[in-house]
């Protein structure tokens, strides 16, 4: 079926998720996963942070990175409300994957080998949710970020799935 001709330019941009300590998850993301942070923005209760891969092999400059926010797809954007990284009786955030609060699944990101990912994974200390030999999709991994939100490590093609 071909798009719509008035949304036919709609690209998928990011998704939010809120976080406790913006310093642990920014870390998370950048050395586990290999996103990098083009560009935040500070307000007076909350801050917002956008990590994105770079596929452009480095050649990208910071200005760049920052403008392409918009621009780019698979951005992933944590907001981090003033106070929770310090407040003892904060209790995090509802990951979406149990009551109350269910709805949000996971974000997923593909890569070349789920195994050599996850034995990266397993070295880092990285929580599973899900190890590839656990279950019957032998061939996907589920891991956890710093504030428990799921990530599904896929690979980047999956025999039978018709993609």
């Amino acid at each position: 079926m071909a798009p719509d001709p008035e949304t036919a330019n709609y690209a998928f941009n990011h998704t939010m998720i809120r976080v406790k300590d913006p310093k642990v998850s920014i870390k998370f993301y950048e050395e586990v996963l290999g996103m990098e942070l083009i560009s935040d923005a500070k307000f007076e209760s909350f801050t917002l942070y956008f990590l994105a891969f770079d596929h452009s092999g480095g050649k990208l400059t910071a200005e760049e990175k920052a403008e392409s926010r918009f621009s780019r797809e698979g951005v992933l954007e944590l907001t981090h409300n003033h106070g929770t990284e310090s407040d003892a009786s904060f209790k995090g955030y509802a990951s979406g994957n149990s009551d109350p609060g269910k709805g949000f699944g996971h974000i997923a990101i593909t890569v070349p080998d789920v195994e050599k990912a996850c034995q990266r994974f397993e070295k880092l200390g990285v929580t599973f949710k899900k190890k590839p030999s656990e279950g019957t999709m032998r061939h996907i991994a589920f891991i956890l970020d710093p504030d428990g939100y799921w990530i599904e490590v896929v690979p980047g093609k999956i025999e039978g799935l018709g993609n």
